[in-house]
């Protein structure tokens, strides 16, 4: 049976849970750390593929905010998905309240919904980035990076990847000094990732610029991410200024 936007969350929950794979989620539950102390602890998984998620996420366009927020609500980390790509579709969509769905997002980012990172990934830029690109203001950005809770600076992280998609880098350096001390491994590789993509998609010198001052302060996966794409002998030169 397809879904579509007229359907409710406990329709979408067991559809999702119906697709799902016990394998798949013994395998998702370690590699997403769902154990004791862990960053993803308690997280439930059911065990439906990402790609799935977006084919499902495609035939619920324009399913109502109550229900989205129904499901963000959800123990299941896939309906949370779901529920994320959904999100970005109708945010995106002709004619959409973009406003009402950024709410929604910031939201479920404060109620500990957004709590992966595969969850910030695919909204974080999509949504609160592109909105903040269109206001011409990354100044919210600053306020989720500055936060202790780990996915919220996750948030202020990958936000920035809608300004440098825009060709703006000046999201990502202003975001730079809320983080680059902060060890945790998820926000080492999100703002090494997003010091890549600066070099990538808009200008290999702003990077090299920037590691030629604070080389010395990146983590180690931070710079690790940052100089990826570099060749053998770029790539040692900066490591070899921590």
């Amino acid at each position: 049976m397809t879904l579509g936007p007229d359907a409710s969350a406990a329709e979408i929950v067991s559809a999702v849970t119906s697709m799902g794979d016990a394998e798949k989620a013994a395998s998702a539950r370690r590699f997403f750390k769902t154990g004791p102390g862990e960053y993803g602890e308690g997280d439930e998984f059911v065990g439906v593929r990402v790609p799935d998620l977006r084919k499902m996420s495609r035939t619920l366009r324009g399913l109502p905010a109550p229900v989205i927020v129904d499901l963000l609500a959800s123990g299941i980390h896939e309906v949370r998905h779901l529920a994320l790509f959904t999100m970005t579709h109708n945010f995106t969509a002709r004619g959409s309240d973009r406003e009402a769905w950024v709410q929604v997002y910031r939201d479920a980012v404060r109620a500990g919904r957004v709590n992966n990172w595969d969850l910030v990934d695919c909204s974080a830029a999509d949504i609160l980035g592109a909105w903040l690109v269109a206001a011409e203001d990354h100044g919210e950005l600053l306020d989720w990076a500055a936060s202790d809770d780990l996915w919220r600076r996750r948030v202020g992280i990958i936000g920035t990847y809608a300004f440098i998609r825009a060709r703006r880098p000046d999201a990502l350096s202003d975001v730079a000094p809320l983080v680059i001390g902060d060890r945790r491994d998820l926000v080492q590789k999100a703002f090494g990732w997003m010091l890549r993509e600066t070099g990538e998609r808009i200008d290999i010198e702003i990077l090299t610029r920037y590691l030629d001052v604070h080389a010395p302060e990146l983590g180690r996966t931070a710079l690790s991410y940052a100089v990826e794409k570099f060749t053998p002998e770029d790539r040692a030169h900066y490591r070899s200024l921590k």
